[in-house]
């Protein structure tokens, strides 16, 4: 200031050649700060277990997917197979005797309508 005078040490400064018990006190500090720090993380490396569980639920959300994934390609494998055996071996064995069956079924037709207006007029 103005005047002659000694001049007060302001905040955190330490008066020149005394004032061992402020820096101490801040040596203090500092150290509390690391080991709050310190605890911090040994606290959250032994019971916070978010980051862990997340890469357990990828994880598995994973495998289901690629297990999901080969279960329906086992599906479509089996349909494609299935498809293909009908179409080679079922459905010609189908037309095959449905045409058997439908001949027989129009001669028997004929054979009734053939048979039938004689009958039909005999009883006129």
């Amino acid at each position: 200031m103005s005047g002659g005078g000694t001049e007060t040490p302001v905040g955190c400064e330490a008066a020149p050649g005394g004032g061992s018990k402020k820096r101490d006190s801040l040596g203090t500090a500092g150290s509390a700060h690391l080991i709050i720090k310190d605890l911090g993380e040994i606290h959250s490396r032994l019971l916070d277990h978010r980051p862990v569980i997340q890469g357990e639920t990828r994880y598995f959300v994973k495998e289901f997917e690629e297990k999901r994934g080969l279960r329906e390609m086992r599906v479509l494998e089996n349909l494609k197979n299935m498809i293909h055996e009908t179409n080679e071996h079922t459905l010609p064995k189908c037309r095959d005797t449905m045409r058997d069956n439908l001949s027989q079924v129009l001669q028997r037709c004929e054979l009734e309508l053939s048979c039938k207006p004689s009958s039909s007029a005999s009883r006129a």
